[in-house]
């Protein structure tokens, strides 16, 4: 069995992408499985409440881990 050759080499450069690779290839991230995927939600909050959410980098941590926290 052939070891295959690392597509980017030491110094960065990228090598020739050959039919293997194209054969292989596919577009995009791979789908997720049913029982991980994320389940889309409306709430509606108080204004002041959505100002301070938009002061945060990552909204759904952190009313994930919030909501985690109420709910036990």
């Amino acid at each position: 069995m052939t070891k295959n050759k690392p597509l980017i080499g030491v110094q960065g450069e990228v090598g020739e992408l050959g039919d293997a690779f194209s054969a292989k290839a596919r577009r995009g991230r791979p789908t997720m499985l049913p029982e991980r995927r994320k389940v889309r939600q409306n709430v509606m909050i108080n204004p002041d409440v959505a100002e301070r959410l938009e002061d945060l980098g990552n909204k759904s941590a952190f009313v994930n881990d919030a909501l985690r926290k109420a709910l036990g």
